[in-house]
Parts: structure tokens; sequence; C-alpha cells
């Protein structure tokens, strides 16, 4: 008994032996949306070639509901050991710390901050029969009609809700806000002619542009996206600073060994740079990132401290 009771200990003093040759079974990837959204593509794409450079199959398991609050709960509760890491949108989860009166978790000191892989612009649509093909044309239309007319989102409080925030903001314009439960639902709005603008996230923002049943006005990157080079930018448009992006990352629990995030880093630069992968990003509209841990960390601590003031000006609450 005491032997083994002395490997116990040695273990426990030391992580990286007890993780052993890591990863030695299949490893859970939790994505705090339901499936079908922007995330959730990403993170099965990822799931595939992410398998391969860990020789073990990566399972992504969703977990939506309260603006992915309750997957960050449920990782911020899960063991540290690399087997259960979490696919985030990071700009969510840096809305999500101003946006809500009392979280279950700190947003920073509870996870494990593994490795940044994403960035994805938004882009300003209306519907065909709006009378504005620019975004100068809208500001103008807005400006005609004060508190008139109104732009859709996937919910209060969320990247959708803050970016037409901006642009009200930056236009000074009188314009409604009506929110939706969801991105679909926004974008069946935008297809139906309710709202007047949206900022969509890009898959079906570029599917329903090249089909022609709504207008691509800008996207809300500083530069053109490969996808759609015919689409100026907000900043082309003369709304100078409009900079709005997602970003997606991987995050694990508070605690997680650093050989193992270190792996796992190592796994996810190499997915992204992979040439299947690169395919999904340019279909997402998407571009590849790769950070180390502490730039990652830093990142997400950025963002936060940028749209805690959009929060805060929009009015969004949950409590």
């Amino acid at each position: 008994m005491k032997p083994l009771l002395a490997f116990l200990a040695l273990l426990a003093a030391h992580p990286a032996l007890a993780q052993g040759d890591y990863p030695a079974k299949p490893v859970r990837m939790i994505v705090g949306f339901a499936a079908g959204g922007i995330s959730d593509v990403l993170g099965r794409a990822v799931a595939i070639t992410l398998s391969k450079q860990l020789g073990q199959q990566v399972v992504v398991e969703n977990k939506p509901g309260a603006g992915t609050t309750i997957a960050g709960d449920y990782i911020a509760r899960s063991a540290p050991d690399g087997y259960t890491i979490w696919l985030q949108d990071i700009t969510t989860h840096a809305i999500n710390a101003a946006l809500y009166a009392k979280l279950p978790y700190d947003s920073i000191r509870d996870f494990t901050y593994v490795a940044m892989i994403a960035s994805t612009p938004l882009m300003l649509v209306v519907h065909p029969t709006t009378n504005a093909q620019s975004v100068r044309e809208l500001i103008a239309l807005l400006k005609a009609n004060p508190g008139k007319l109104s732009y859709g989102s996937s919910g209060n409080g969320t990247i959708v809700h803050l970016a037409g925030e901006m642009l009200r903001q930056a236009a000074g314009v009188e314009v409604l806000h009506v929110p939706y439960k969801g991105s679909n639902p926004a974008t069946q709005a935008i297809l139906g002619g309710e709202v007047t603008f949206v900022f969509s996230t890009m898959p079906p923002a570029v599917s329903n542009a090249k089909a022609g049943k709504l207008r691509a006005l800008a996207v809300t990157t500083p530069k053109r996206v490969p996808a759609v080079p015919e689409v100026p930018t907000m900043v082309e448009s003369g709304l100078r600073d409009f900079d709005v992006v997602l970003y997606s990352g991987v995050l694990g629990p508070k605690g997680m060994d650093a050989a193992v995030v270190k792996k796992l880093n190592a796994a996810f630069a190499a997915t992204v740079r992979a040439p299947e992968m690169q395919k999904v990003y340019e279909q997402l509209g998407a571009d590849a990132i790769v950070m180390t841990p502490q730039e990652f960390e830093a990142a997400t601590q950025h963002e936060i401290a940028k749209l805690a003031p959009l929060v805060k000006a929009s009015g969004a609450k949950v409590d």
C-alpha cells in the first residue's frame, strides 16, 4: 500500500507524469452554439484535421444557450486534463464579461487559453428592394427617416447588435433595434424585408448576396475579404475606425498542464495551416490565426476592454 501511495503522491506533484502520452483517448471539443452556425461549421471542420494531428478522435459536442455561458460554466467546472476543451466565439466571450451582471465564472482567471484559430468579418446587408446601393446611401436613408427604420440582430448584446450600435453612433442616426433569437431568425428577417439592415455572419450573407436575395454593402474588417473582393469595407465607405471582427479560439479549464497546452497549441497551429482547412476558411470568409497561449489571453483581455464601452452604450443587459 505504501509504494502505491508514494506513486500517487509522485503523480500529484508532477502533473506531466499523470498525463502520460497525451492524448491517450478521444478529446471532446465543446461548441456553445447550436448546430449549423459558423462556430459549429468551423468546429467540425477543425475537429477532422485536428484528429489527424493528435492521433485521437476529436468529438464536437454542442452545448448552446444563454449566450454561450452554459458552455463556459461547463468548461470552467471540467477536469483540466486536456480532454474537454472549448471552441468559443471569443468576441462573444469578451462581450459576456460586460453584458452579464454576474457570471458563474471569471472570463480570464477560470480558463486556460490554448489557441486562437480564426478571425471572421461581418457583412452589412440590406434587402434588394431597399433604396440604398452603398453605406453612404443607407445612412442618408436612415437620416431621412429618423426612428422609422430598423436593424435586426441575433440577440441583445451580441456582436451583431453591437455592430449596429456602432453604425448608429458613428453615423449619428436614429434606428430601431430588433433582436431575434439567433442568427438564423435574423437572416430570415432580412430576407423577408422585416428590417432595413443586418450585420450578418459571412456564410449566409455571401450565399444570399450571390443569389441576389440580399445586397452586400460592406464588410466590417479594415481590409477587403478575398471571398468577396468586390465588397468594400466600412472604412472605405467613410466610417473611419469601424473595425468589427469575430474571433474564434480554444479554451480549457483553469489549471491545464503546460505540456498539454503546448502540444494542443502546436496541433491547432498545424491544423489551421493545413491545405484542406485553408479551403474551409476561404468558404467561411475567415482568416487563420496562429498565436501563443500568452498572446491569445492578452488579445482576449484587449477585446474585453474594447467591447465593454459598446455594451454599456447599447443598453443591453442580461441578469
